[in-house]
């Protein structure tokens, strides 16, 4: 049986589950289940701390797991990223004061940086070759500055609001990006079938949720413009209509480019535009 770990809260947990959930997995019905098992698929569900998760992968008492990349470096576990899942995106970066510290993160040697994320910081200033002292701190860390526990922070930073609202400003490059990811042991077997069918369904709803089916109708001349807009992943389909001139197209388009797809292929003469959402698929 698989043995899966699954953020049990935050922000990880609940896009999480929904992925689970459109992949084909029973998932929890109540938060404080920290265990289930999934007889028709083989699988066994843990819901752990998402810090906690990398760890737990890394002594091989779980076989994979759902975790942040953050999280993931940050452990510094025996553990490594098998697939980007699209969800929980952030990135991280430093910040003081206006006018203390240059974008230059030579600028850095000599202070103090605050953070809740100590593995990754350490790591980033060591590789980089900056002598500078990194301290520990849990939850939010604006305020270690005016409180004189540090020259500059390093957290994680979305709009940036919570940083202006302390006077803090974003220097440098950023740190990392992170965003969700599947983990196993570092030198775990890659090729064991049921992780394999695991990748396989969650890759499956990476392309569900990024693509939609297109159909539509166009005359026979100006079909290769048309397939031009709709390559589709390998060609699109297309099949002879009883109207003499006339093909039907199906092709899988990106989401995002939908609407304007369907323009084009108004303007070149396509008509019964049609697009459908796809709920799972193999590739």
């Amino acid at each position: 049986m698989l043995r899966i770990a699954v953020p049990n809260k935050g922000s990880l947990s609940g896009p999480a589950a929904e992925m689970l959930h459109e992949a084909g997995y029973q998932q929890r019905r109540e938060s404080k289940e920290l265990r289930i098992v999934d007889p028709e698929n083989d699988v066994e569900f843990f819901y752990l701390r998402p810090r906690d998760i990398a760890i737990y992968v890394a002594s091989g008492q779980l076989d994979i797991g759902i975790t942040g990349r953050d999280l993931l470096i940050d452990s510094g576990a025996n553990a490594e990223e098998i697939l980007p899942l699209g969800f929980a995106r952030s990135t991280f970066r430093f910040a003081t004061r206006p006018g203390t510290v240059g974008d230059d993160l030579a600028d850095l040697n000599g202070k103090t940086v605050a953070t809740s994320y100590e593995g990754i910081v350490a790591k980033h200033l060591a590789d980089n070759g900056i002598d500078a002292s990194v301290v520990h701190l849990d939850g939010a860390v604006e305020t270690a500055i005016q409180l004189g526990v540090a020259q500059v922070i390093a957290d994680v930073v979305e709009t940036g609001t919570s940083l202006r609202n302390a006077g803090l400003e974003v220097v440098g490059e950023p740190i990392m990006k992170s965003e969700a990811v599947v983990i196993r042991r570092t030198g775990a077997d890659g090729e064991e079938p049921k992780v394999q069918q695991f990748l396989r369904r969650l890759q499956g709803v990476l392309v569900a949720r990024t693509y939609v089916m297109m159909d539509y109708d166009c005359r026979v001349e100006q079909l290769e413009n048309a397939v031009a807009l709709t390559p589709g992943l390998e060609s699109p389909t297309v099949s002879p209509l009883h109207n003499e001139g006339w093909v039907a197209v199906r092709a899988m388009v990106p989401a995002k480019e939908a609407q304007r797809i369907m323009d084009d292929l108004y303007d070149i003469g396509a008509r019964a535009i049609l697009t459908t959402a796809i709920h799972a698929c193999r590739l």
